[in-house]
């Protein structure tokens, strides 16, 4: 359910991004192509952004066309991923989906969905193996798809319930659709962005561990702080 769009939220979520870009500067994501882009958010969950990231550049190094990632039998794909979280799982659902998506397509591609809206994009990305709003959002936002859909992973959803802009039950898909409708004024690079910064904070001052919250560029806007 997606809540009206609330202008306080909005200027405050402005704030948040230029007090974060003062701190961290300003980051940007490397845009992949849609089906590398899927490829890439499907194994990278509960995964480190560098073992996730060689697991993709080992992948595409034996496999050059995704075609032929998608003919490999899983037990040779989880040979390649096997550092990342429950590589067994993600090789069936890699094989499994780019299978889907070429039987359905015609092709190995996913550049039809550039002139679809969002949602309509992000349910036909959620019907295939392995893919909840994470790795949908990821595909549409993070590559050359370029479509304007704010991508919670567990280090920004967990900041947003700090800052309360969620609930704290709040998961990633529910967590989209209360924050998409306050971003609807964003742009595709301002939401990568903004994804970028407020990891970078969930990965280093904002972690489970650390309590020091007078020494985070969001003090004032945290009620934990």
């Amino acid at each position: 359910m997606q809540l009206p769009l609330d202008l306080g939220q909005t200027r405050t979520m402005e704030s948040v991004r230029n007090r974060l870009r003062r701190h961290f500067g300003t980051l940007h994501y490397t845009r992949r192509d849609p089906i590398g882009q899927l490829v890439k958010s499907i194994i990278s969950g509960r995964t480190k952004d560098a073992v996730s990231g060689n697991a993709h550049t080992q992948l595409a190094q034996r496999y050059r066309d995704w075609n032929l990632l998608a003919d490999a039998e899983p037990k040779d794909i989880q040979r390649i991923i096997t550092r990342v979280t429950f590589s067994d799982a993600k090789a069936e659902w890699l094989s499994a989906a780019l299978r889907i998506i070429r039987a359905r397509t015609g092709a190995l591609d996913l550049e039809f969905l550039r002139d679809w809206p969002v949602e309509l994009a992000l349910t036909w990305l959620e019907n295939l193996p392995g893919v909840g709003r994470k790795v949908s959002a990821a595909t549409l936002n993070f590559s050359t798809l370029h479509k304007p859909a704010l991508v919670i992973d567990t280090h920004v959803l967990r900041v947003l319930q700090q800052l309360q802009f969620v609930p704290p039950s709040a998961d990633a898909k529910i967590a989209f659709d209360i924050m998409m409708p306050t971003l609807a004024d964003w742009s595709a690079d301002d939401l990568s962005e903004l994804h970028c910064l407020i990891k970078a904070l969930g990965q280093t001052l904002c972690q489970y561990s650390i309590t020091d919250c007078a020494a985070r560029p969001l003090n004032t806007l945290c009620p934990h702080a």
